[in-house]
Order: C-alpha cells, then sequence, then structure tokens
C-alpha cells in the first residue's frame, strides 16, 4: 500500500522529531510497569507489545513489570475464595498465594511474553523467585486500633516488600538482548512466596539498574491538580508539595511515592501515564507533547 506525498511528510515529519529522543536514550534502560486497561484491552496490548519492540530495536533496554490484580480476582471469585483488603492490599493466606503465583507467574506473564514475542520481540518471562531475582521480606501494617487507642500491626499473609534485587539475572537478559518480562512475586529468606505490589517492584527495579526512566502505566490521564487538570511536568520538590497541601492523595498516593522514591535515589525521571492512550509508551519517549506527567529532580524546563 503506497502512502500519499502528504502522508508521507507527516511519517518523515515524526521520524525527525523522534531520532534526537532515539539518539538519546540508545542504550539506557527503562523500565515499563504495565497495568490497567492496557493489560485487558486487545488493541492497547498490541500497541504495548509494538512499542516495546521498537524501543529494544532502537537500542534501548526495555524492562517490564507487570500486575494482574483483576485476574487474581477473577479466579480467586471463580474458586470462591473471598478476598479481605486492608490499606487497599489484599490479604494473602496460603491458599491465595497459590492463585496469586498462578495468576501472575503463570497465565499473565506468559501472555505477555507471547504477546511480545508475537510481535517480534524476543522477550523472556520471570518471577522473582527465578535465580533469586527479587528476595522479600514480609510487610508489617499497622493501624490504629479503636479499642486500644494504640496502633497495632496486622498480619496480612504472605504480602511482601522487595528486600534486594538481584542485578546480574537482569544484566544477563538485556545483554543478551532479550526482553526481561517481571511478575511482581518474591521469595522469603525462609523460602515463602511473597506477592508484592507491581508499581513498587517497578520502582525498585528501576533503583537498582539506575534507569533513565520509570514509566507507570495507569488508568488516568496522570497527576491532576484540583481543578482536574493535567500536570505535565513537576520536580520532586513540588510533588512533595502536592502530597502536603492534599492535592495528591489516597490511590494515586502509593503510585506517586514509588516514583518519588526512585527518581530521588537516581532514575533520570519518572512518568505517570495514562495507558488508555494507543502507544502511550512511544508517545511519551518519542514525542514531545507526552501523555501524562513526568517527574524529575530538577525544575521542567
Amino acid at each position: 500500500m503506497s502512502l500519499s506525498r502528504d502522508a508521507a511528510m507527516n511519517v518523515a515529519q515524526v521520524l525527525t522529531e523522534a531520532l534526537p529522543y532515539i539518539q538519546h536514550f540508545t542504550g539506557k534502560t527503562i523500565v515499563v510497569k504495565f497495568g490497567g486497561n492496557a493489560m485487558v484491552d486487545e488493541k492497547l496490548q498490541n500497541s504495548f507489545a509494538r512499542d516495546i519492540v521498537l524501543m529494544k530495536l532502537v537500542g534501548m533496554n526495555p524492562v517490564v513489570v507487570h500486575g494482574g490484580g483483576p485476574q487474581i480476582g477473577d479466579l480467586l471469585g471463580r474458586l470462591n475464595i473471598q478476598s479481605e483488603f486492608i490499606n487497599g492490599m489484599r490479604v494473602t493466606d496460603s491458599a491465595t498465594m497459590d492463585v496469586v503465583e498462578m495468576v501472575l507467574g503463570g497465565t499473565v506473564n506468559k501472555q505477555i511474553v507471547s504477546l511480545i514475542n508475537r510481535n517480534g520481540g524476543h522477550a523472556i518471562g520471570l518471577t522473582g523467585k527465578d535465580g533469586q531475582l527479587i528476595r522479600a521480606k514480609k510487610l508489617k501494617v499497622t493501624q490504629k486500633s479503636p479499642d486500644l487507642q494504640a496502633t497495632e500491626i496486622i498480619d496480612i499473609g504472605h504480602v511482601g516488600e522487595v528486600d534486594r534485587i538481584n542485578t546480574s539475572v537482569i544484566n544477563m537478559l538485556i545483554n543478551s538482548d532479550c526482553i526481561p518480562v517481571i511478575a511482581p512475586i518474591g521469595v522469603g529468606e525462609d523460602g515463602a512466596s511473597y506477592n508484592i505490589n507491581a508499581d513498587l517492584v517497578a520502582g525498585k527495579m528501576a533503583e537498582v539498574l539506575q534507569a533513565e526512566k520509570l514509566m507507570l502505566l495507569t488508568n488516568v490521564a496522570g497527576l491532576q491538580d484540583k481543578e482536574g487538570k493535567v500536570l505535565t511536568g513537576l520536580s520532586t520538590a513540588q510533588v512533595d508539595a502536592l502530597i502536603e497541601d492534599g492535592t495528591i492523595y489516597g490511590g494515586m498516593l502509593p503510585k506517586i511515592a514509588c516514583a518519588l522514591d526512585a527518581v530521588k535515589a537516581g532514575v533520570t525521571s519518572a512518568h505517570i501515564i495514562d495507558g488508555r492512550v494507543n502507544h502511550a509508551v512511544l508517545l511519551e519517549i518519542f514525542t514531545d507533547a507526552g501523555v501524562g506527567t513526568l517527574i524529575t529532580n530538577h525544575m521542567p524546563t
């Protein structure tokens, strides 16, 4: 199919705009957290996979970390296993952890690997248990007890946080021209499995790999001010101020905190991007406009 002259000029213009970004990011590691609508909408799945494959082809090193909360909830429901949430986190007993491992490490991980490979990539799927990639420790959750008028520690089971990451496993895959696709399951000192929030794993992964970018796909247009306007560029100091004055609250707080921690720990920039937009990853990396909120240690220009 041949393009009209105008269409061909548009393609040339897009490639020209992308060139300096490609030159800048060649050889750099970019950690992408894949979740939300982008994971369940077939058109968005394929646009995401093509974005990741193109990044690898032009010399970047994409590392994908994925979630799978809705898929876990769906299977638990079909197995008649009740879910309980405390502070937004799923209480994970042994039966629930078996389902989490089956869904995240099996079904979802392999679907994403297959998706990237069908679009011309060379993806390798793994969980944090493979090669001791993610060493986890049990997450301690506290909340105020109305009876005791004090803070109590609540056991939410096999829910963990990242203790340390074995970067040699990821670097070996990157150096073999593979695209790592990581399920956020860690292993404890005692060999127990732990379910870890995918945003937290992506943030820590970006930190230890000293990534150029951390990209978190969400189901919102980006970080918004109190009037609902998307804030496209922010420094870490500005984000701290928005948390302080209550502009950032609720479910967005953990995501922003993870992005903030990564940037403060040396990641060049973090992006909260709208995963409902076709080719959101490419638009954020390769165009001047972008499709979300950029957070850096420096004042945006």
